[in-house]
């Protein structure tokens, strides 16, 4: 019997291969754990003492939040690299997940920023191996042409969603009622369950999920440890001498992400290897690059300005108990969850007459500016008075403009990008992600309840302008784009 039949016969998980549950199951529980510590980080690095936080300026935390955001999609570009040069995405996964473990657990036991430091650089760089490996795995499980895969991805997104949801609930009630490292240490108990049951399947998986797809020759394998030992060490200096501190953290992923972008860019629009058509298509993805960049910006700050906005302006009153801040993080996962496949239907209903990938940008950002002006009602009012259905009404324009986006990022990347430079044009999205979330703790700085009015107002108009122009930009990107919608 050939691996194909044994492949299409296997329907242990709701009619899915059998190994898929454990990549449901890692993914799930990796999101549960990050988005759980989300939930809680910031308000434990500005909270005082005497509410178990470290006591640190609201925007030098909004900027480690930012940084630590931003340099998980910066990682997902180390991940990947790893994956394909060296040891294979399969081997990445699990070391990544080792390594995100050992932060949760950092942070759950190591006091002070020594803790935050330890335990966000290991998440960090754990959380950017998972996601840049876990995708492309499922991808392995599928033969050409198994109807089977769009639905297994759909199961394997749903884990994603759970993770997000139930993480901030639980870490958030062990948070209010018992403590931040409490917090922190379920979050660590649910990586190990992930890392625990993915162990137990990783022998299903087929050659295709290790093998590695461009090895790094022998000989220049000392040149990149030496590069990166390098890196570690200029970082290290930088830091011990103060010229990169706490409170700047956030502009140096801004500066670095802005950078590493560029050279992507030039490096592929200056390749001989690469077609005129292949060109102007890159040469396309620039705007809308921009316009994603604007887009996580803003919706990046349910982790910063949204966090402050839930423990300073929200009523968290529900029938006589006060709710948790992290519960406010489980909101846009019900969202996502309830309405993603709405979207899709919508999509294939509408089939050839959906709007092109530019418009599909361009209506994200505008919405996701909407969802910040929607904020300007609220202003001036007393602390902790915000309706919580006023809040979550503002979230679900959030998630609007998030499905109208963020999902079709990705695909588009892909269908850019030029035959000899796939890898790079799905890290250049990434690094849109990345550049965006780090801004997102910038910007958060600039947050105060007496300055409501012209932050929110004027970081919505900007997004409604960039997304403007990328739509009034529609025309020209379509006949770059080539073809491809």
């Amino acid at each position: 019997m050939s691996v194909q039949t044994i492949a299409d016969q296997d329907r242990g998980f709701f009619g899915q291969p059998r190994v898929l549950a454990n990549l449901f199951g890692v993914e799930l529980w990796e999101r549960f754990s990050f988005y759980g510590m989300q939930g809680i980080l910031l308000i434990y690095l500005y909270f005082g003492a005497a509410q178990g936080g470290l006591g640190i300026s609201q925007a030098t935390a909004t900027s480690i939040v930012g940084a630590y955001g931003g340099t998980v999609y910066l990682s997902t570009v180390i991940g990947a690299w790893l994956a394909d040069r060296m040891w294979g995405a399969e081997r990445i996964l699990f070391v990544s997940a080792v390594v995100v473990m050992a932060g949760h657990i950092a942070l759950a036991t190591v006091p002070g920023l020594t803790g935050v430091a330890v335990g966000l650089i290991l998440i960090a760089l754990g959380s950017g191996g998972v996601k840049a490996t876990a995708t492309s795995i499922v991808g392995t499980l599928y033969a050409p042409g198994d109807e089977r895969r769009d639905a297994g991805f759909s199961l394997f997104y749903l884990g994603i969603n759970l993770g997000a949801l139930v993480g901030p609930l639980l870490t958030g009630l062990l948070q209010k009622d018992v403590g931040f490292h409490y917090g922190f240490g379920v979050a660590a108990v649910g990586m190990a369950i992930g890392l625990f049951q993915y162990a137990l399947g990783r022998r299903r998986l087929s050659d295709a999920a290790g093998a590695v797809a461009n090895p790094l020759p022998a000989r220049q394998r000392p040149w990149v440890f030496a590069a990166a030992i390098t890196v570690a060490v200029v970082v290290a200096l930088l830091a011990f001498t103060g010229i990169i501190t706490a409170a700047s953290l956030s502009n140096v992923v801004v500066v670095l992400s802005i950078v590493v972008s560029i050279a992507y860019f030039w490096l592929i629009l200056a390749s001989r290897r690469i077609t005129p058509v292949e060109r102007r298509r890159v040469v396309a993805f620039i705007p809308m690059f921009i316009a994603s960049a604007a887009f996580w910006s803003l919706y990046q700050q349910q982790f910063t300005v949204v966090t402050i906005y839930s423990a300073e302006r929200l009523d968290r009153n529900l029938f006589g108990w006060q709710m948790p801040i992290a519960w406010v993080q489980s909101i846009n996962p019900v969202f996502i969850i309830i309405l993603s496949g709405v979207f899709a239907a919508l999509w294939t209903r509408l089939g050839p007459r959906q709007p092109g990938t530019p418009v599909k940008f361009a209506l994200g950002t505008i919405v996701m500016g909407v969802a910040f002006l929607l904020f300007l009602p609220f202003a001036g009012s007393g602390p902790n008075s915000v309706p919580l259905l006023g809040l979550s009404g503002i979230i679900l324009v959030f998630t609007f403009a998030e499905l109208l986006l963020s999902p079709v990022g990705l695909s588009l990347s892909t269908k850019l990008a030029p035959e000899v430079f796939r890898t790079q044009m799905v890290a250049l999205f990434f690094l849109s992600v990345a550049l965006g979330t780090a801004l997102s703790g910038t910007l958060a700085s600039y947050y105060s309840p007496d300055r409501e009015v012209p932050y929110f107002g004027i970081l919505g108009a900007i997004a409604i302008a960039i997304g403007a122009i990328v739509w009034a930009l529609n025309p020209p990107l379509r006949r770059l784009m080539g073809g491809v919608r």
